[in-house]
């Protein structure tokens, strides 16, 4: 590739040299040409020159450090979603989009099985799916296949998918329970709305000891219920997909989407980011003598403390740290994986003073793949109600990640194609429900974190995309690296997954910032994080809400139970709020122009 095919093209975000049409069509013959023949030597020629391999990218940028008596590197030109793409160059951008999502795929499935007292096999095949299942997943939404007329299934775009925080933070929210016969209140977190109501039913086992401690015995049933719940509700999201974009963004403005971001965000980190950070989010904050959860993460740790202690603290912030450091003075390649480097980095010193379990390892296996351990698929009424509560979220995360991807990738935000890219995105997102349920994974979303890799790396190109996919896939295929992952220690874990969750908390900020803040959308937030944040801060408000209805209708107790979960998880509460709010509250005109004018207009700058 020339110089000369690169010409400067203002954009509405930076003027940046970008690669011009001409340039497109003299690197499509891969893909758009016109025998057998003409490919095969399209693909020699990809394979056997320098040109095919390196192209014309600079490298140097990408992997020099941002030090003061460094010069900066030039910046290369930004390659467009079809763009011949040199296959270096291809597969870096790929395997930086895989590792920048890693750590956001594993976190999940590590945080439901150790919620459910799952086996170490169990629990690193539970990982293992998951990179599988968003692989293959991601290169659907990625591919964006024509249905019929303007219906299509995916983007287009490097919007690749991963198992969806909303189903962790209701599955798996903080609850409190009675283990003493006296007003005591021990935290369980990764003990979850779902999963607490399972228990409490009889659907899985638990054993109570003469002093009234609570012992949860493995529950892999509940999971498969999850499972089977999770497929039935897809199909709400997929038929959403069929209405109008337009619609979506009506029912849905950023003062909806916004908020029930920000509050998934928000009670991550109290329910599991920060109780891992200090040793565990098993119950053994409390101390309970006499159980397996009286230090952190158990008794049967290599080097068990109690909750909070520096050891435990001081690993965390370790991990924190890095993060941070690596975001100051890394290259832009380990910027777009510093998650990654947080992990490494505290694995590297908890393995060297003694933190490290390695049986997870050993007992992984060196290769698998999807069913190699299977679940009871079942449905869970009382779970119906707020799954479906969560594909709604999941619709309204896809509209606003979508839109981010684009603008990234430099293609239109408005008119008849951008709504197509909706609507095959929320599509994609809905079919990847119902067939991540099949795969054993929980529901997926369009992953956000990707647009960082395009903007630093300034490759939008779907070539990257599916490199990323084939990454993904071979991690979960090769059994040992799920082991390495189930081996990390909490306190890593949670000095990660606190930034994790609070990067996610700040995503719901940022769409929030959108709004106008006139008297009305000050008031429907006010509402909303009333519910929202009082259950975050008093989780038990609503866990005696129905007690003194006595009744034997197993329906109707299923409703309550609906109900209590709803209202139990701050993003649902919250965000039901701010939909029914938004809906019937009338918009007033002169109120909005006054509070207008008294506001920077640069603040409030926001093209739909």
């Amino acid at each position: 590739m020339s110089s000369s095919s690169i010409k400067e093209q203002p954009t509405a975000a930076m003027d940046l040299p970008v690669l011009d049409s001409t340039c497109v069509a003299s690197h499509t013959e891969l893909s758009t040409g016109t025998s057998l023949k003409g490919r095969a030597m399209a693909w020699r020629k990809k394979v056997l020159t320098r040109e095919g391999w390196l192209g014309d990218y600079n490298y140097t940028w990408l992997c020099t450090p941002a030090l003061p008596f460094l010069n900066k590197p030039r910046s290369p030109p930004f390659y467009g979603l079809d763009v011949d793409l040199p296959l270096v160059l291809a597969i870096s951008c790929g395997l930086q989009h895989a590792l920048a999502m890693l750590a956001g795929l594993i976190t999940p499935p590590i945080i439901f099985a150790s919620a459910l007292n799952l086996d170490p096999a169990t629990s690193a095949y539970m990982i293992s799916a998951s990179l599988i299942g968003c692989g293959i997943l991601s290169s659907v939404q990625i591919s964006r296949i024509r249905i019929f007329r303007n219906y299509y299934l995916g983007t287009g775009l490097i919007s690749v998918v991963g198992t969806s925080f909303a189903t962790l933070s209701t599955a798996t929210a903080v609850r409190f329970f009675r283990f003493f016969p006296s007003i005591v209140f021990v935290i369980l977190s990764g003990i979850g709305q779902i999963f607490d109501a399972m228990y409490k039913d009889g659907t899985c086992p638990s054993v109570t000891s003469a002093a009234g401690v609570v012992t949860r015995k493995p529950c892999p049933d509940a999971y498969g219920k999850v499972l089977g719940t999770s497929l039935i509700c897809a199909f709400l999201e997929i038929f959403m997909s069929f209405l109008p974009a337009r619609v979506l963004k009506l029912i849905f403005p950023p003062i909806v989407t916004g908020t029930v971001v920000l509050m998934i965000g928000a009670s991550l980190i109290g329910s599991s980011g920060v109780l891992n950070w200090g040793g565990g989010s098993n119950g053994c904050i409390n101390g309970t003598p006499g159980t397996y959860n009286e230090l952190c993460p158990t008794i049967y740790a290599p080097r068990p403390l109690p909750w909070g202690s520096p050891e435990f603290i001081g690993l965390g912030f370790l991990s924190f740290i890095s993060i941070i450091l690596t975001e100051i003075f890394g290259s832009p390649f380990l910027k777009n994986i510093s998650v990654i480097i947080g992990l490494v980095t505290g694995c590297i010193v908890a393995g060297g003073t003694g933190y490290i379990d390695g049986s997870s390892i050993k007992s992984a296996p060196g290769i698998t793949f999807l069913w190699v351990h299977r679940f009871k698929i079942g449905v869970y009424p009382p779970a119906i109600l707020p799954m479906l509560a969560v594909y709604v979220s999941l619709a309204m995360e896809a509209i606003g990640d979508i839109t981010a991807s684009a603008e990234v990738s430099r293609v239109k935000v408005q008119g008849p194609e951008f709504e197509t890219r909706i609507q095959g995105g929320v599509l994609g997102d809905g079919v990847s429900g119902f067939f991540s349920a099949l795969f054993t994974v929980t529901p997926l979303s369009t992953f956000a974190q990707n647009n960082g890799v395009i903007a630093i790396t300034r490759c939008a190109n779907r070539r990257a995309g599916r490199w990323c996919c084939f990454f993904l896939i071979l991690f979960g295929v090769l059994g040992k690296i799920s082991g390495v992952f189930l081996s990390i220690p909490n306190p890593v874990l949670g000095g990660v997954t606190t930034f994790l969750f609070a990067s996610v908390a700040v995503s719901g900020v940022r769409v929030l910032s959108y709004i106008k803040f006139t008297r009305r959308e000050r008031f429907i937030l006010a509402a909303a994080f009333s519910l929202g944040f009082g259950n975050l801060l008093v989780p038990t408000i609503f866990t005696h809400l129905f007690d003194r209805v006595k009744d034997n209708n197993k329906g109707l107790e299923g409703l309550f139970t609906s109900i209590t979960i709803i209202l139990s998880t701050p993003f649902l509460s919250s965000g039901t709020v701010a939909v029914i709010l938004n809906t019937v509250l009338p918009v007033e005109i002169a109120d909005s122009k006054e509070e207008n004018d008294s506001t920077d207009p640069e603040a409030l700058s926001y093209s739909e």
